[in-house]
């Protein structure tokens, strides 16, 4: 990959902000990430991240940190956290705006234990796939302490299949409809596509209910997203 969201993190946070990240997907037509929203503080912050937030205890795992806006906030608060990215260029951006402790790493290359781990801003969607949810969230649970606790956020992208007689256009032969294929461009340049995975509320607490895990639904947001609370 080329690394085209840490490059663009870079620029806003070095004085260099002239344009935002464009993103798109196989079923929707692009649109612009704004990157002061990925600088956000909490009052800027959505619901659900505001209520995760209020939840974590203990030691914390920022998974997917970007910028390390929720770092940031739970160090303030006086949390032990540990931020990580697949992104160097966010990494590099989390430190220099302070979180002190951040890595570049995937999470199945994680070790260490905690009391919360926190997947936000579609948490979901690093399991890429549906047959890989259980893999994860497997892996996940191994990294739990005794009453630890996974905070992970999510949307039902069902409403996107939707004509306009309210019926649905999903080919029952095709994959599960929150798998998508994921483009983004900055500066005229277009990362390596990646998939994505949307995973509705029901899809997560079966596949938390086959590998152990107890999910149950903290809140729902406005526009089909939900948070969940995984625990042992």
């Amino acid at each position: 990959m080329k690394d085209l969201f840490g490059k663009a993190l870079l620029d806003y946070h070095n004085g260099n902000y002239s344009e935002d990240i464009i993103t798109s997907t196989n079923i929707s037509d692009e649109d612009e990430l704004p990157l002061p929203y990925l600088f956000r503080g909490f009052k800027e912050m959505p619901k659900l991240e505001q209520k995760a937030l209020k939840l974590v205890k203990g030691t914390i795992l920022d998974v997917g940190c970007g910028a390390g806006s929720h770092s940031l906030y739970l160090q303030e608060k006086g949390f032990q956290v540990k931020a990580i990215d697949i992104s160097k260029g966010a990494i590099e951006v989390a430190k220099n705006r302070g979180v002190i402790h951040a890595e570049v790493k995937n999470i199945l290359d994680e070790t260490d234990t905690f009391d919360t781990i926190l997947l936000l801003m579609n948490g979901t969607g690093i399991f890429q796939e549906l047959v890989q949810v259980s893999k994860y969230l497997t892996y996940l649970k191994s990294l739990l302490k005794p009453n630890g606790q996974i905070l992970i956020d999510s949307s039902d992208i069902k409403y996107m299949y939707e004509d306009e007689d309210g019926g649905f256009w999903m080919d029952a032969n095709s994959n599960y409809h929150g798998e998508l294929d994921y483009f983004l461009s900055y500066k005229d340049e277009k990362e390596v596509p990646m998939k994505w995975l949307y995973l509705d509320f029901d899809t997560l607490k079966l596949a938390c209910d086959t590998v152990g895990l107890n999910c149950e639904l903290v809140l729902n947001g406005e526009h089909f997203d939900y948070l969940a609370q995984l625990a042992l």
